[in-house]
């Protein structure tokens, strides 16, 4: 049975992914420090035999028992509301603890996967993004210390792997939404959902023409796990290139939960992104990956979880 650690695997992301893993039949190390994460997210897992959680921050030196086949480095605050509050948090982890991982990665002789984020691209002047773009990021804006973060995780990765032949992975993770994610995630989908389930305002930044594009989580975790498997070592986008404006996203929603809410407008945060787009082409030729899951079909499931969350069934 081939070992997987999944470093902040009882987050969002980590917790599908390690479902996904032990679904593939590996052992499953989760280590998370709960910063940002829930014990519940991985709850139903504890009790497997295959699988293992150990409660440690990376940024420490960390200590896995026995071989190691993969290591996902999934630590990290992920939304405005939590890099915001964490900033010196953040560039730890993407920094010190991207150092760790990548040493006890190096030290078992397992593979390494990064996760980064359409972040590196910042506020971008090419659309849409492919991993060629340099990005336009402003280094010492709110949202540097997570951008920042990311793109020296990157640089680190790729030393390791050219200086000590590590072999690594890059995934730039684009806007993922679906069940697990917090309700004040500061996000737009967990916002929007909460919002219209509860007849509250929805509150939508700037004019609302601003764009995404979200890929449902089932998608996602296909393709982070292909990635894994494949021969490729530099960053591949991974995500739902169908783009929205974020007033198109608000409207869908309150018809999708039937609710009464209506749509207010906030200014805009700094730096906040105007577009954000995938290029997968890249994904789509290596990977053979492209997302299937529909967008109102994932909206509909995410709904139905936060209906759950928020106590409304």
């Amino acid at each position: 049975m081939k070992h997987v650690v999944i470093t902040g695997g009882a987050g969002f992301l980590g917790s599908h992914l390690c479902e996904k893993f032990i679904r593939e039949g590996y052992k499953v190390t989760c280590i998370d420090n709960f910063v940002t994460g829930t014990p519940e997210n991985i709850s139903h897992l504890i009790p497997l035999e295959q699988f293992h959680l150990i409660r440690h921050d990376v940024t420490e030196f960390i200590y896995v028992k026995g071989d190691v086949d993969y290591v996902l480095h999934f630590a990290s605050p992920a939304s405005p509301i939590d890099y915001l509050r964490l900033p010196i948090q953040t560039l730890k982890v993407g920094s010190l603890g991207t150092h760790k991982v990548l040493g006890m990665a190096l030290a078992k002789k397992a593979r390494f996967l990064l996760a980064s984020t359409s972040e590196v691209y910042g506020d971008p002047l090419i659309h849409p993004q492919p991993e060629s773009y340099w990005g336009n990021v402003n280094p010492i804006g709110q949202r540097g210390v997570y951008d920042e973060a990311k793109r020296f995780s990157e640089a680190m990765t790729m030393a390791y792997h050219q200086y000590h032949g590590l072999e690594t992975r890059i995934v730039r993770i684009f806007n993922t939404y679906g069940p697990r994610m917090r309700i004040k995630d500061g996000r737009a989908i967990p916002a929007f959902v909460s919002q219209a389930l509860t007849h509250e305002p929805v509150t939508v930044f700037g004019d609302g023409s601003q764009t995404r594009s979200v890929c449902y989580v089932d998608d996602l975790v296909n393709g982070i796990y292909s990635l894994l498997l494949s021969n490729e070592s530099e960053p591949v986008n991974i995500g739902n290139p169908d783009e929205l404006s974020m007033l198109q996203l608000a409207q869908e929603i309150i018809e999708l939960t039937k609710s009464r809410s209506e749509i207010v407008f906030k200014d805009l945060p700094a730096d906040d992104p105007k577009v954000r787009q995938p290029d997968i082409s890249k994904a789509r030729e290596i990977l053979n990956w492209s997302p299937q899951v529909d967008r109102k079909q994932g909206l509909a499931s995410t709904i139905e979880y936060f209906k759950k969350a928020l106590e409304l069934v």
